[in-house]
């Protein structure tokens, strides 16, 4: 099949969850059907990975994207209709590159990665799958509701309001839409009732983990993985330093919090020197060294959003993982056999305490999470999945 993918950002390097999971797909995608790449970038510099893309990808179109807080997308949420994010996105050059595209050549499907690129695709007859990471709506509301600048609120929410409406607006126009998880489906379908949603979860590659050596000295090492930009990882990192570390380091004294990731805000770093033991590390190149060099994965995750890398790297690298009902959302773990899930910050200490401190249950929950990933979550079985969805849809519209 002949796909025109489009997305909001460019799938290379593997810097965040949306590159990782798009690169992966398009990799094992093209072994069977023929990709046209139209792809957002944020800086001009980013020119220089398409090569990396042109290994799978017949052609790739890059476009521009405007600066998040420019005098036109402030003007286009403020006077119209049109939310933030969607402002963002929209680019008459966007438009015509794809317009241009759809008037050259036949394409069986687009693949339209997030709503919120979806107001630049023109009216065609080549049927439309969204794929939808998560419910953006529902981040931005968890964001708004712990916004601290209370007379800024009504605005924000005013804001989340039209997500919510164009979110919805773009699943409806869609002919299918994909979500990471049953959750986010159910929610999708109360919001539209009837929309035709199928579910295809992020992945793992697990083999370029399965050669991860475990670490050797006694020291017990926590671990915290995210890219500080999204709220959900802030949130949860901030939680893990003032709720559940002090307690973990009174029981193991010589033990060490090791926060991995890019973009820690100024009030994470601060946080971080608060507390004996923490080390925040943005410079880790290969992830693979922090699971190398960790013992455990706790992620107090409380806001909505998709599958998490996070949690299927650590289990596929054989380290077991501490969450709550949240940050398993969209993997069929067992509480007790696979993970565990504990909601409260007293019973994710409990559990970490108690894991740290059973060589035979520490053993058999790594074993089980590690057999779980390769079992469900390899890309070449995602995508085969999507594959799938793109036979239905295009056969639907045929």
């Amino acid at each position: 099949m002949k796909i025109l993918m489009i997305t909001p950002y460019l799938p290379y390097p593997l810097l965040s969850g949306g590159q990782i999971r798009s690169y992966n797909l398009i990799k094992h995608l093209a072994r069977d059907h023929e990709i046209t790449l139209v792809s957002f970038i944020r800086k001009p510099q980013e020119k220089e990975y398409v090569n990396s893309l042109l290994k799978y990808c017949k052609d790739v179109k890059l476009i521009l994207r405007k600066k998040a807080f420019s005098p036109i997308n402030i003007l286009l949420a403020g006077l119209t209709h049109m939310p933030f994010l969607v402002a963002i996105y929209y680019s008459p050059k966007a438009k015509k590159v794809i317009y241009d595209l759809l008037s050259k050549e036949h394409f069986d499907l687009i693949h339209a990665e997030t709503f919120y690129i979806m107001p630049n695709i023109p009216k065609t007859d080549a049927p439309t799958l969204l794929v939808e990471q998560t419910i953006e709506y529902l981040v931005y509301d968890h964001f708004v509701s712990e916004f601290k600048l209370f007379l800024a609120k009504p605005l924000l929410y005013y804001d989340v309001l039209k997500i919510k409406f164009f979110e919805n607006l773009y699943w409806r126009k869609a002919d299918k839409v994909v979500a990471m998880s049953e959750s986010d489906a159910q929610i999708m379908k109360k919001l539209v009732p009837n929309l035709d949603v199928g579910i295809v979860p992020n992945g793992v590659d697990s083999k370029f983990f399965e050669d991860v050596k475990r670490k050797k000295d006694d020291q017990k090492v926590i671990l915290f993985v995210g890219n500080f930009k999204w709220l959900q990882n802030r949130e949860a990192a901030s939680y893990l330093i003032t709720k559940i570390w002090p307690n973990i380091i009174k029981h193991f004294p010589n033990s060490k919090l090791w926060i991995v990731g890019k973009n820690p805000s100024p009030e994470l770093k601060n946080l971080s020197k608060q507390v004996s033991g923490i080390v925040l590390d943005e410079k880790v190149e290969d992830i693979r060294i922090a699971y190398q060099g960790s013992d455990l994965l706790i992620a107090p995750i409380f806001g909505p959003g998709g599958t998490r890398y996070k949690i299927l790297e650590a289990m596929a690298s054989g380290i077991p993982v501490i969450t709550t009902s949240t940050g398993i959302e969209g993997i069929p773990a067992e509480n007790g056999k696979d993970v565990i899930i504990r909601e409260t910050a007293e019973e994710l200490t409990s559990a970490a305490i108690e894991l740290l401190g059973d060589s035979k249950i520490y053993k058999q929950i790594a074993q089980n999470g590690k057999k779980l990933v390769i079992k469900e979550f390899e890309w070449s079985q995602i995508s085969k999945k999507l594959a799938g969805i793109y036979k239905e849809v295009a056969d639907f519209k045929t």
